[in-house]
Formats: structure tokens, C-alpha cells, sequence
């Protein structure tokens, strides 16, 4: 599983909320129009594993999803924008608001804490485990 990656995806719970997932059970993840989140769209894998991340409203991890399908093109342009397909693993046991992250000093490089804005961010391993932790939440298998 060291092969595994994961991320923080951001939606504003009003857009696109974690309880909204887990109906549907999947979602293309589009309509990002940031360089850097594109890049990292790129890098996803199928099975990579990411934090739900609700912004705007609440400001916090509140489930994990899945990688289920690589970068393509999103449909919601013919520009060069790429979008993948997730899908919920479950929510988190205790949401793990931004002010935790940005208050724990384990937490102090994490993309989210330094670089607010970005939707989507790669997230180490050891922050993952972490913020696992703050949550209460075991990790997926």
C-alpha cells in the first residue's frame, strides 16, 4: 500500500457536500481552474485515498473518499482542465476543523494550513495519519 497516495479535496458544502457523495455513491471531480490542483488531479491514482475537506461552511475534514478513475478531460470545458472520479470510503468519526490543523504543530506544512486557496492538495503520509488520528478515524483498507 506504500504506493498509495493521498490528497485534500475541497467543496464548499452548499456546491458539492460529503453527505452529497456518499448518496450518489461517485462523483467527476471538475470544474478546477487552478494550475497547481490541476497538476495535482494529474498525479492521482486509481485507490489513492483523500480527505473530504468542506471549506466556506465549517472548515474541516469531514469524510474520506477514493480515486476511481485516473485524470481526463473535464467535461465541463475544452480547455486544458482535467477532472477524476471519486467515490466515498465513509465519514470521519470527528470532523478535524481547519483551526485544529493550523493550531498542531505536526500539521504545521500541510498544503491546506499553508495554502488555503488550493482545492486540491497532495497530503503526506504522515500528515494522513495525523489527521486520522484527530478524527478518530481508522485508516481505510
Amino acid at each position: 500500500m506504500s504506493d498509495i497516495r493521498n490528497w485534500l479535496l475541497k467543496s464548499e458544502p452548499g456546491t458539492y457536500s460529503f453527505d452529497r457523495l456518499q448518496s450518489e455513491k461517485k462523483a467527476v471531480w471538475d470544474g478546477v481552474r487552478n494550475v497547481e490542483a490541476r497538476s495535482n488531479l494529474r498525479k492521482m491514482k486509481v485507490g489513492d485515498v483523500c480527505f473530504f475537506y468542506h471549506s466556506g461552511e465549517g472548515k474541516c475534514v469531514v469524510g474520506l473518499a477514493k480515486v476511481t478513475r485516473e485524470a481526463f478531460q473535464d467535461p465541463t470545458t475544452k480547455d486544458d482542465w482535467s477532472a477524476v472520479e471519486i467515490a466515498p470510503i465513509g465519514p470521519m468519526k470527528k470532523e478535524v476543523t481547519l483551526a485544529q490543523m493550523k493550531a498542531d504543530a505536526k500539521l504545521k506544512a500541510m498544503s491546506v494550513v499553508r495554502k488555503s486557496r488550493l482545492s486540491v492538495s497532495p497530503v503526506t503520509a504522515l500528515e494522513f495519519a495525523h489527521v486520522l488520528a484527530l478524527g478518530e478515524t481508522a485508516p481505510p483498507k
